[in-house]
Order: C-alpha cells, then structure tokens, then sequence
C-alpha cells in the first residue's frame, strides 16, 4: 500500500475538537438565559415608565417571557438540527467512502496525523492501529472531528434554551413586581445589571476567554436596552395619557 497525503476530499471541512458539540447545550442555556434577562427586561421597564399598576406590568412581562421561550426553543431545535443534519451527511460521505477507496482513506489519514507533528512511521503506525480497531470512528474524528457517538441533540438544546430563558426572564418581572412603584425601576436594573454580568462571565468561561470584556459588552448591552425601552415607554405612556 502506497503511503502518503496528496489525497484530499474537496468540501470537507477537517477541524478537531468535539469540545463544542459537548458544550453545546451549556452555551444555549447560557444565551437562552442572557435573552430572557434583556428582552424581559426592557418589556417590563417600558411598561413600568408608562403605568403604576402591577397588572400591566405583570401582563406584558408573562406574554414576554412564554413569547421568548417558546421562538428560543424554536431557534435552538431548528439550528440544531440543520448541524446535527449536516454531521451525519458528512459521516455517511466518509463511510462510503472507506468502503469505496480504503487505500486512498487511509493515506488521507497518515497525511492528516503528520500535519499534527508525527513522523511519517508514527502515522503509519497509528493510523493502522487505530483503523484496526475501528477505522470509521478514526476517520470522523481525524477528518471531521465529529464523534459518532455522540452527535448534537436539538431537543436537547431546545429545552436548555427554554429553561434557561424562562429562568432569566423570571428575574427582572420578579424585581420589578416585588418593591413599591417608587423602587421598581431601579431594583429592577441593578438586579439586571448583576444578572448580565454573571451570565456574561459564564459564557466567556465555556467559550474559553477571559470574562471583563464578554461581562462589559452585556452589561452595556442590557443597559442601553432598558433605557431606550425606559425612554419609549414614557413616551407612549404620557401621549396616550
């Protein structure tokens, strides 16, 4: 058998690490949670700027928070699926064609263990070991860096997006609901303000980054949500007033 790396498949992307499809339903959870803070705070800021009265506020933030956790989940499942669609095309292109030119998949592997560093022998002996044991799983993960057994669930990445948001969203309706009129505007951004920094440093941390900046970009971000939705609730309310 001929031992080489001038083979390569045109429109496959080789990339390494499984670490963000096992991850994957943490990061949603995280935005998940992330959106429901913002978007659920700006909706019962900007009522609260309009009206007094807890009905209103307390109306608008629900229908905010089931509106949001039902089009999260619904994003998430369909994002999902379109890659988890797209890991198992590329897993059956690469099983057909090991049984269809094992030769030249096996060079393809040598040559991608030598991009790694290792002499041509030590790829020659580890990609033979490892396609002796089981040459489809070698190749996904070489070639593709997908893991058969463990592709990317949309359910579950749906549901962690509809809990995390509906967890974040309870936060600001719940701050501003429980002081009197007179407070609830501020408790409520000061616990906002918090929350965002928190989730901010969360997400920074799974994405393998330091967090002051991540936690600045959604703090201002949160911030500037609540004053522009502040500013056009107060608006509103005093024209139609």
């Amino acid at each position: 058998m001929t031992v080489g790396h001038e083979h390569q498949h045109t429109g496959e992307p080789h990339r390494g690490g499984g670490l963000a499809n096992r991850l994957n339903w943490l990061r949603a959870g995280v935005l998940g949670a992330n959106d429901g803070i913002v978007s659920t705070a700006g909706i019962v800021v900007g009522v609260a700027a309009a009206t007094a009265e807890r009905a209103p506020i307390f109306t608008a933030g629900v229908a905010g928070l089931a509106a949001g956790a039902v089009s999260m989940a619904l994003g998430e499942y369909v994002s999902v699926s379109t890659q988890r669609d797209t890991e198992q095309t590329l897993l059956a292109k690469e099983e057909r064609e090991l049984l269809e030119q094992p030769e030249a998949e096996f060079d393809e592997l040598v040559g991608l263990y030598e991009l790694k560093g290792l002499t041509h022998e030590t790829a020659c002996r580890v990609a033979r070991e490892l396609s002796d044991r089981d040459a489809f799983e070698a190749h996904a993960d070489a070639e593709l860096g997908i893991d058969p057994h463990e592709l990317t669930n949309p359910w579950q990445a749906a549901f962690s997006s509809a809990v995390s948001f509906t967890a974040g969203a309870l936060l600001p309706l719940v701050a501003i609901l429980t002081p009197p009129a007179a407070w609830r505007i501020p408790v409520a951004f000061m616990a906002v303000i918090i929350a965002l920094a928190l989730t901010g440093a969360v997400g920074a941390t799974l994405g393998g980054s330091r967090p002051w900046r991540p936690m600045v970009r959604v703090v201002i971000g949160g911030a500037l949500a609540m004053v522009v939705t502040f500013a056009i609730g107060r608006l509103v309310g005093q024209t139609v007033a």
